[in-house]
């Protein structure tokens, strides 16, 4: 990308994260009708496993993220990612516990799942796109 201009550098970028920014609002546009269309709030606790998802990342990772993806001998990285996976994990069981039970139906169980794997697909265009190294500078 080093022959093409500046401006049009700066365009693809707000282009990608403007994409980025749609997919994520998308994703929580599926959690919230999932809950609002079938007026029943219960699956709404997907929310809490998306909120502790990242938190093994944060806290136990350190600043060298590239250490989760590799093999690794450290127990902090291993703990990061069995906290992380129990936590993914944890997004596809909760709704599909709440249908097992009777909590909730088909179709919020299907909106719920499809707003998981928006987020999902989100997120791995985030990590796809910051091979980039553009978005360090923000």
């Amino acid at each position: 990308m080093a022959d093409i201009p500046g401006y049009v550098r700066a365009c693809l970028q707000s282009g990608k994260l403007a994409f980025l920014a749609i997919l994520v609002s998308g994703g929580i546009v599926l959690q919230i009708l999932a809950c609002a269309l079938y007026d029943n709030w219960w699956p709404m606790l997907t929310v809490l496993m998306y909120v502790l998802l990242p938190m093994p990342l944060l806290f136990l990772a350190g600043s060298d993220g590239s250490s989760v993806i590799s093999e690794s001998e450290s127990p902090w990285v291993n703990a990061t990612k069995f906290l992380t996976g129990a936590s993914a994990v944890g997004s596809i069981a909760i709704p599909a516990i709440l249908k097992h039970a009777g909590v909730i139906g088909w179709g919020a169980l299907v909106m719920e799942l499809s707003s998981f794997f928006v987020l999902v697909f989100s997120i791995m265009c985030y990590i796809k796109m910051g091979g980039d190294n553009d978005y360090n500078a923000l």
